[in-house]
């Protein structure tokens, strides 16, 4: 839609009484795609950006516009060496045809450029070539630029220029090459982490600025045709007039992509580029950890280590590529920030290691789009983190020292395509059996031993693609696998021994992609013994134990708790259609998950048995009026039922997503929500009923482009039974040099539920419970963090990025209490004194419910579940391109938490014992070179 190919997604979240909410607007308004590119990475902006060219004009130049005929720029063969020093005083950079005629898309769309740009492309054996004059009727005066680290590229900086090819020409593959007048590079294949070896040179003068580049031709992927035709997008951003120019238009509320480039001729390869490159690293890392235990002997103050290891990647033909590592270095530069997590969910982490990350496009599957949506997640069928995960098992002992992570003894892929025009994904790896020492004190003595803590495990995934028409069609699919090999009992007791996931994916759109349809379909088969396949049913993902379940069979497909059963089996979907072009949109869409779906030992599924539908109808401006520039509004209702039929939620939603006419941003949103059942809250109860709220949401956000911006979204939940919750924010950067960036992110939060569980037991007398009572308790929630950033770019390959996060959260528990009966809203508080007893010992404060005295109620005892969390997490790291691709890092990281058993959030003593509190260092020094044959 617009000038992104998918919808990009904006995220918000607020506290639901079961689990957080995460809520999505997709931003269809090319003017906010700055928002966008900052938000969510550059290729939502750049795969999709306006790519339709005119004809060509003169031999020298070639002129864009919207037309129904595809324009086509020329590339000539280079006679003599071209020296990248950004001069362009080089013969063919005058003779070369010149690829011009840019049109905006934003302040004024579908109007002329103001300013002149021309591009010019070369190549030989090797490379491909462009030269480009960025002329400004102000000159020098008229630049706007600054010194940014690889990949910070964002249109809130500089002006840029901005390559895409299609190299392939198949309408879906995109490379994206960026450049600023100050030499700062970005990249991307739709990974914004792909780091290719390239070469640019930048300069300003009295006419503008000017940029160089050399792009090796084993750099990328192609065809195997002597004759070349590649997809072309080249894009001005023009800072000072926050101007954005395509070489390729088409209106801001059409959809558009690869599809819609222009052409880029000439280039003739008549030997194909066998590029063969080996990077080797060493990792030397000092840890500094106060031990939680000093009796501990596993524990020491400090730790040192190294590791050394090695990446390769062959290119197997001129569009497939091998990459295998040996003793491979995962380690993270970036730490993941701390949350305090209530539920019973798994938190979702990003991933973060360099193997794993480049080349992931080729891998992903589970693509969801929505214009506003809530409470839901995609089919995702492949996280990168479970490879080398935290050991999954746990020995008893007296003391027991756990391995990190599984150690990846190897791993290798291969993505590209094929000659047939298959896209395809390989990969596969092996993590050690992974052994914890144990220490066990007994009155026999001391014993010591090893016991497994993670298996010899071996991860599977292939993933084909097939394009028809230009990506007007497209099918695909995925395989997935992984298998267990141990005899170990206490493994076999706790995880499954294999894993199967199949998946099928598709996607058709119009010829002009106004309207579309895709979906996926994916199925699930895990096996193992009867303890482990009785842990995947008892889980949260599905509470197959609840006792007013009405189960189904188990047949082809898990839907009955058995807890003899040795596999469990499931299946999911997701199907939309929409209208997404012009002024008026709508969709309508389906998402379900079987009681069976199980995917977690090679994917992240949190929820299974749902079936969630939502239908949204939207109106889309993109022409600039008396007050906004453009403005997005919809309508939203959803639902969601369980297999057994009960209704876990329900949504009725309004929203406006705008960019004023002075380039500030506004937003506003409103979600109703009546009562609902929860069929998880009671963590393998009965089901039980909450109440409903309202959710409002405001954004506001001030020019990013200028030294200082701000921006705040505030929310409120006005919740039927009381109490209301709410959240602030503020961000906060400043650009006080051209190579320096500060930012501030300070938030505070006060969210409360009626009813937070807080554990359960086993009583004859809770026959509504079916023999069990669930205890549950009013809460309220305070948490304040501040999240800061400051980079410095002293050039562009020597960076200096330092982040920390202080985070204060208190839980305060009050008014024990149970449901009056299952799927009811009211609730019945345990009596002090009589009901409700606590004891002290050694300040440790317990709990126990006993509603009938010496009556036949067993008592429930629990210890007191207030807290008091401080955390603070950072990192500085220095990196350092000594030679291209050959890097240098310096990485520190320090971590402070200390908790409390109390309930209250008083700042002054909370901020006193966080930084009080002993802090645990990291230090961390990794060297990579880059070989190339």
């Amino acid at each position: 839609m617009g000038h992104c190919a998918l919808p990009a997604l904006e995220a918000f979240t607020t506290n639901r009484p079961d689990r957080m909410r995460t809520i999505r607007v997709a931003r269809h308004s090319s003017a906010v795609i700055v928002v966008l590119v900052s938000l969510f990475g550059w290729n939502a902006f750049a795969q999709g950006v306006p790519s339709t060219a005119a004809a060509l004009g003169t031999p020298q130049v070639v002129r864009a516009g919207h037309n129904t005929v595809t324009p086509a720029a020329g590339a000539v063969r280079l006679a003599s060496p071209i020296s990248i020093d950004g001069k362009l005083d080089e013969e063919v950079w005058r003779t070369a045809p010149a690829a011009t005629d840019f049109r905006q898309s934003q302040p004024d769309e579908g109007k002329p450029a103001t300013q002149r740009t021309e591009v010019r492309f070369a190549y030989d054996d090797e490379a491909i070539y462009i030269g480009a004059r960025m002329f400004d009727t102000m000159g020098a005066k008229g630049v706007h630029t600054r010194l940014l680290r690889r990949d910070a590229m964002t249109e809130n900086d500089s002006d840029i220029l901005l390559l895409t090819f299609d190299s392939y020409h198949d309408h879906v593959s995109t490379y994206n090459f960026w450049v600023n007048p100050s030499g700062s590079k970005r990249d991307g294949t739709g990974d914004p982490t792909w780091d290719p070896v390239w070469e640019t040179s930048t300069r300003i003068d009295s006419l503008g600025w000017t940029a160089e580049l050399r792009i090796p031709l084993n750099q990328l992927n192609f065809s195997r045709a002597i004759d070349q035709t590649w997809g072309l997008q080249i894009i001005r951003f023009e800072h000072r007039l926050n101007e954005r120019s395509h070489f390729a238009w088409w209106p801001n509320n059409e959809s558009g992509g690869p599809q819609r480039y222009a052409h880029l001729d000439g280039i003739r390869i008549t030997e194909r580029p066998r590029g063969f490159e080996v990077l080797p690293y060493i990792v030397a890392r000092a840890r500094y950890v106060r031990p939680s235990d000093p009796g501990n002997p596993f524990t020491k103050n400090n730790d040192k280590d190294y590791r050394v290891g090695g990446d390769l990647k062959y290119r197997l033909t001129s569009n497939l590529t091998l990459n295998a590592t040996f003793n491979p270095d995962f380690g993270q530069v970036e730490v993941d920030p701390a949350v305090v997590n209530l539920s019973a969910f798994e938190t979702f982490f990003p991933e973060r290691r360099p193997f794993f990350i480049e080349g992931a496009n080729a891998f992903s599957f589970g693509n969801f789009n929505c214009f506003f949506c809530s409470n839901v997640s995609n089919l995702q069928m492949f996280y990168t983190r479970r490879i080398g995960r935290s050991p999954q098992l746990f020995p008893a002992g007296t003391y027991v020292d756990m391995p990190e992570n599984a150690t990846i003894l190897g791993a290798g892929k291969i993505t590209g395509r094929t000659s047939n025009n298959y896209r395809i994904g390989v990969l596969d790896a092996v993590t050690r059996n992974e052994k914890a020492n144990v220490i066990s004190i007994d009155d026999s003595g001391q014993h010591e031993f090893t016991s497994v803590a993670e298996p010899l495990t071996n991860y599977f995934v292939a993933r084909p693609r097939k394009e028809f028409r230009g990506g007007q069609y497209w099918v695909g699919g995925i395989t997935t696998s992984v298998d267990r090999f141990t005899d170990d009992s206490l493994a076999k007791f706790r995880l499954p021994r294999s894993a199967r996931e199949l998946g099928l994916d598709w996607y058709a759109a119009t010829k002009d992609r106004g309207y579309t349809f895709m979906g996926q379909y994916a199925l699930s088969d895990v096996n193992g013994s009867a303890t482990s396949i009785d842990r995947l049913q008892r889980s949260s993902a599905r509470y197959f134990q609840r006792p007013d379940r009405q189960s189904g069979s188990n047949g082809l497909f898990s839907d009955a708790y058995d807890p003899a059963a040795t596999g469990l089996s499931g299946y999911g979907g997701y199907a939309r259609v929409a209208k997404e072009s012009g002024t008026w949109l709508w969709e309508t869409m389906v998402n379900y998950r079987s009681p069976g779906f199980e995917v977690n030992d090679i994917s992240f599924n949190t929820r299974s048995d749902y079936v969630w539908m939502n239908a949204n109808f939207a109106r889309s401006i993109t022409k600039p009026g008396a007050i906004f520039r453009n403005y997005f509004a919809v309508a939203s209702f959803q639902q969601q039922y369980n297999y057994d039929g009960d209704r876990t939620d329900r949504e009725y939603a309004l929203g406006l997503f705008t960019q004023l006419i002075n380039f500030w941003g506004f937003s506003a949103f409103v979600i109703r929500t009546p009562d609902y059942l929860d069929d998880a809250g009671t963590r393998g109860g009965p089901v039980i009923r909450r109440l409903g709220y309202r959710f409002h949401s405001v954004q506001v956000s001030t020019d990013a482009r200028k030294a200082i911006s701000l921006s705040t979204s505030p929310s409120y939940t006005a919740s039927d039974g009381g109490p209301d919750s709410y959240r602030v924010n503020l961000s906060l950067t400043y650009k006080p040099t051209s190579q320096v960036q500060l930012s501030l992110g300070p938030s505070f939060s006060k969210s409360a539920s009626l009813a937070q569980f807080v554990t359960s037991g086993a009583d004859s007398t809770a026959k509504d419970f079916f023999g069990r009572r669930y205890i549950f308790a009013q809460i309220e929630q305070r948490s304040l963090s501040m999240s800061t950033r400051a980079n410095i770019t002293f050039t562009p390959r020597l960076t200096l990025e330092a982040f920390a996060q202080p985070l204060i959260a208190s839980g305060d528990y009050r008014r024990f209490r149970e449901f009056a009966g299952p799927r009811q809203a009211a609730f019945r508080d345990f009596r002090p004194g009589t009901e409700l007893t606590s004891t002290g010992v050694n300040g440790t404060r317990s709990y126990t419910v006993d509603v009938d005295g010496s009556g036949p109620a067993q008592p429930i005892s629990f210890f007191d579940p207030n807290f008091n969390f401080r955390s603070l997490r950072g990192n500085a790291v220095l990196r350092w391109e000594y030679l291209p691709g050959s890097t240098l890092f310096f990485v520190w990281q320090q971590s402070r938490t200390d908790t409390d058993p109390i309930g209250d959030f008083r700042l002054s003593r909370d901020r006193s014992a966080l930084f009080s509190a002993h802090p645990d260092n990291i230090f961390l020094v990794k060297a990579t070179y880059w070989v190339a044959f």
